[in-house]
């Protein structure tokens, strides 16, 4: 009997991560209809902010929130590209000019985040049904491929914290509708309708990126947070977290041989 390899187990693993998304399309695709049906703020590309009564405290919050950002942003190198944490987003973009720094996934608190950004943190946790939240960063020139998220019971809001002087060039597609950002403002949409990213510019695109989950009336809303619960303990958010963990201990070592290094020099 051949010995198994931490090669062979990881090769499992990603078979087993890469089935659960297969069956998971599968599973949630008449599920997703029937939630497009019944969703109290209707099925469409985007949404009417004035349906979600929080948006105006995050709104007023947003400085807060860039003031954190913007300290990670000097060390922005050291960040995780999104791929690096959630594998699957390989087929969408594979170089280092989309980063994130996660905060919550699916009941999961990455710790480093919340210890960095502990302002944003606590008012993530004030937005109602929030499932994920973290900062997403683009590079000049990136472009985000055709894709659709993975799940109609959620949905996705982003606010504009450093938007390129340009923010014409710097635009989301959502169906067939294209909106650009700004800063301080918001926007909520159906991430299950293909949609596709431009940084067209040569400036930095920072937005505060959250899903949550959709507005849905009882029993519906109890399915859909079983739903929700189920896909936290998937392999294909336990891998994410896995490699959110791994990150997370690499950055902290790098941030303790530069102190060494500092002390060093004094």
């Amino acid at each position: 009997m051949s010995p198994v390899t931490d090669e062979s187990r990881k090769s499992l693993w990603e078979r087993i991560v890469a089935l659960t998304i297969t069956v998971g399309e599968w599973v949630l695709a008449p599920v997703e209809r029937f939630i497009g049906r019944r969703s109290l703020v209707g099925d469409a590309t985007f949404f009417a902010l004035e349906r979600f009564p929080w948006v105006e405290h995050i709104e007023q919050s947003a400085g807060v929130i860039r003031e954190e950002v913007e300290r990670l942003l000097d060390d922005r190198d050291a960040l995780p590209n999104f791929q690096d944490i959630s594998k699957d987003q390989i087929e969408i973009t594979d170089d280092d000019r989309w980063k994130t720094f996660f905060l919550y996934g699916y009941g999961f608190t990455a710790k480093l985040g919340v210890e960095m950004c502990p302002r944003t943190a606590a008012l993530m946790q004030e937005i109602p049904g929030m499932t994920t939240a973290m900062i997403s960063i683009l590079s000049p020139g990136k472009h985000i491929l055709d894709h659709r998220g993975p799940y109609k019971g959620v949905l996705r809001y982003h606010l504009g914290l450093i938007v390129p002087a340009d923010a014409e060039s710097c635009r989301i597609r959502v169906g067939d509708e294209i909106r650009h950002w700004q800063e301080g403002k918001s926007m909520i949409f159906d991430d299950t309708f293909n949609h596709e990213v431009w940084n067209d510019t040569d400036e930095t695109r920072v937005v505060l990126f959250v899903d949550v989950m959709r507005p849905l009336p009882f029993p519906e809303s109890l399915i859909n947070w079983l739903i929700v619960k189920a896909i936290g303990i998937s392999p294909f958010v336990l891998d994410a977290k896995r490699n959110q963990q791994a990150w997370e201990r690499r950055f902290a070592e790098r941030r303790s041989d530069a102190r060494h290094v500092e002390a060093g020099a004094l």
